[in-house]
């Protein structure tokens, strides 16, 4: 299953990421290592969220994540959301659905 994880960043994130970006890539490459994370990155102009992609059976590794994120301990992510994503096309689909 697929997983949606944003983040509402903070109005400061780009000043403020520097101090913690290295141990949360760490995370996340270790999370992209063990299959879990997909795709992951904050949106430009503004820079005022990020998403970041998970398949995995449960929303628990998602979960668990988003608690050890540096970003989220730091307050770099004002609130977060994990969403069940029901993807349809793609070669990564976890419900492929073709027309007729």
């Amino acid at each position: 299953m697929h997983f949606l994880l944003t983040y509402d960043l903070a109005p400061d994130y780009l000043e403020r990421r520097g101090e913690f970006r290295d141990a949360h890539l760490a995370l996340a490459w270790e999370a992209q290592a063990r299959g879990e994370l997909i795709l992951a990155g904050a949106m430009a102009e503004p820079a005022d969220k990020a998403v970041l992609v998970f398949d995995c059976p449960t929303s628990e590794p998602v979960q668990l994540f988003a608690a050890r994120d540096p970003y989220v301990l730091n307050g770099l992510v004002r609130a977060f959301h994990v969403r069940e994503w029901n993807t349809v096309v793609g070669d990564l689909a976890t419900n492929p659905v073709r027309p007729g």
